[in-house]
C-alpha cells in the first residue's frame, strides 16, 4: 500500500514537471534542455528557503527561479539566435554553478528536523496520516497547476503560444512578437519544472546537486505514455494526459523495483528504454495501418 500510495504522490509531484515539458516539447514545438537545470535550481531555491525557516517562500521561488531560468534560454534562442538545443544546454551549464553557489558549495542539503510544507500540515493535521497529507498536498497542487495552466492556453496569449508552435511564419506576418511569445511560453514552462523541483526538495527532505540527472527523460515519458493513452488531441487532454502519464510511469518504474527483475542501478536504463518503446508506438500503429491498407489493395486487385 505504502509503494501505491508513494508512486502516486510521485507522479503527481512530477507530473507539474511533465507539464512543463509537454508545453515546450509539444505546444511550442521547441526542444528544450533547460529542464535538467531549472528543476535543480527550483529544488536548491526551495531546499535552503525550508532551511531558513521560510518553507512557503520557497515554493514561491522556486517557481520564479524556473521562469528565469527559461527567460535565459529564450533570450538566448531569440535575440542571440543560438540553436534551441544549444540554448538549453548553456543554460542548463550554467545552472550547475549557480545552484551550488544557492546551495552554498554543499552538493546536498538535509532538512531533517527543519520544518518544511508537508510536515507544517501534518502538525496542523495530526489526525490525518503523513500519506493521506502527501497525497491530498500532491493532488492539491497537480490540480491547482493544470487548472491555470488549461485556462491560460484559452487566453489570447496562449493562442498566440499555440498558434507559434504551429506555424511560426504564420504568426510573425500576423505582427505578433514571435520572441517575446516564445521566450513567455518558455519562462512558464520552465516556472512549472521550478514547481516541481521545489515540491520535491520539501517531499522528500532534502536537495541533491545531481537530482535532475535524466529527470528530462522522466518528463519525456510521462508525455508519450500520457499520449499513448489518450491520443494527441487538445491542449487541455494533453496537460491532464501529462500528468496522468506521469503516475503511469511511476507505477511502471514501482512495478520494476518491487520485481527486482533490474537492479536499482539499471532504473535510468528501464526510463530510456520505456521513453524508446513509447515514442516508436506511433510509427508501429502507422505500418500496421499502412501494410493493412496495402493488404486490402491486394486483395482486391487479386479479385
Amino acid at each position: 500500500m505504502t509503494l501505491l500510495l508513494g508512486s502516486l504522490q510521485l507522479g503527481l509531484l512530477y507530473g507539474i514537471l511533465a507539464i512543463g515539458v509537454y508545453i515546450s516539447f509539444r505546444i511550442l514545438n521547441v526542444p528544450d534542455l533547460t529542464t535538467e537545470g531549472s528543476f535543480t535550481f527550483g529544488l536548491a531555491t526551495s531546499a535552503m528557503c525550508a532551511l531558513s525557516g521560510h518553507f512557503v517562500l520557497g515554493i514561491v521561488l522556486s517557481i520564479f527561479s524556473g521562469a528565469l531560468a527559461g527567460c535565459i534560454t529564450g533570450f538566448l534562442q531569440t535575440k542571440c539566435k543560438i540553436h534551441p538545443i544549444l540554448s538549453g544546454i548553456i543554460t542548463m551549464s550554467g545552472l550547475y554553478t549557480i545552484n551550488l553557489a544557492v546551495m552554498k558549495n554543499a552538493v546536498n542539503v538535509s532538512l531533517i528536523g527543519k520544518t518544511e510544507l508537508f510536515s507544517y500540515v501534518m502538525e496542523k493535521m495530526p489526525q490525518l496520516s503523513r500519506d493521506t497529507v502527501k497525497t491530498a498536498l500532491a493532488l492539491i497542487f497537480a490540480l491547482i497547476v493544470c487548472i491555470i495552466i488549461i485556462r491560460f492556453f484559452k487566453t489570447h496569449i496562449g493562442l498566440c503560444i499555440r498558434a507559434t508552435g504551429d506555424n511560426e511564419a504564420m504568426v510573425s506576418s500576423s505582427s505578433i512578437n514571435v520572441d517575446a511569445t516564445k521566450i513567455f511560453a518558455l519562462a512558464i514552462s520552465n516556472a512549472c519544472v521550478g514547481l516541481s523541483g521545489g515540491l520535491m526538495a520539501q517531499y522528500q527532505g532534502y536537495a541533491d546537486i545531481n537530482s535532475s540527472v535524466g529527470i528530462l527523460v522522466v518528463g519525456l515519458a510521462s508525455v508519450i505514455i500520457g499520449e499513448v493513452i489518450f491520443g494527441r488531441r487538445s491542449v487541455t487532454i494533453g496537460i491532464i494526459s501529462a500528468v496522468v502519464g506521469s503516475i503511469v510511469y511511476r507505477y511502471i518504474m514501482a512495478l520494476a523495483t518491487a520485481t527486482h527483475i533490474f537492479p536499482a542501478f539499471a532504473l535510468k536504463l528501464v526510463s530510456a528504454c520505456i521513453v524508446g518503446i513509447a515514442l516508436s508506438i506511433p510509427a508501429v500503429k502507422e505500418a500496421a495501418a499502412l501494410s493493412k491498407i496495402k493488404k486490402e489493395a491486394g486483395n482486391d486487385a487479386h479479385n
